[in-house]
């Protein structure tokens, strides 16, 4: 059972360890998206330093690194049980937080608990995207809009009866996406926030 667990995590951390923002950013621009806007590697960022499109690349293949993760866990390893998919989700998240080959310095996680969401309930996940596109246009941030999706997934974990140990994991998830948003939600206090919407422009003028 151990050496399973013991796989299902390392799995997990491998796959986050595919940082998009970085490798893209390498690719594309031969930068280090850490060098660029707020100094991490993330969907967001990468949208300040480089637009919104490569921003949407990079959030999608963050959110599939988690999807087929979980998926090879669910059906080819054949453990279908809510723990293993939930200690795999969020070691798909740490991997991407704390990426080894980068220093341990990465990005905040947000699109990949997106995409654990999806693979563990279709319909929650959808929800879930609902959540944090509704609050973000809302309010022209993406952190209150991240700070509601993590939330929304303990609440939810809650509701569906996932038991005690997923839901202590989908509360280390929103603790640990709150941490890391810190910065933001400190400038939104101060109003030195840059909006989302404003974000975009400057990328479109600056093009």
């Amino acid at each position: 059972m151990m050496e399973r667990y013991a796989l299902i995590i390392i799995l997990g951390y491998i796959f986050g360890c595919l940082q998009w923002s970085y490798i893209l950013g390498k690719i594309i621009k031969n930068q280090d998206i850490r060098s660029q806007g707020y100094g991490n590697a993330g969907e967001s960022n990468t949208v300040s330093a480089y637009g919104w499109k490569m921003g949407a690349a990079v959030a999608i293949l963050d959110i599939s690194k988690a999807i087929i993760s979980i998926i090879i866990i669910r059906y080819i390893l054949k453990s279908n049980d809510m723990l293993s998919l939930y200690i795999n989700g969020t070691s798909v998240i740490l991997g991407h937080n704390y990426p080894f080959f980068m220093g341990f310095k990465g990005g905040k996680g947000t699109a990949s608990t997106i995409g654990m969401l999806l693979a563990l309930n279709l319909k929650l996940g959808l929800l879930g995207i609902l959540v944090i596109v509704g609050v973000t246009l809302f309010t022209d941030y993406i952190a209150l809009g991240t700070m509601a999706l993590v939330v929304f997934f303990v609440a939810a974990t809650f509701y569906l009866g996932y038991g005690p140990a997923c839901i202590l994991l989908s509360i280390f998830i929103a603790l640990l996406s709150l941490y890391n948003h810190l910065p933001n939600l400190k400038r939104i206090l101060a109003h030195n926030e840059t909006g989302l919407i404003n974000t975009i422009k400057k990328k479109r003028k600056a093009n």
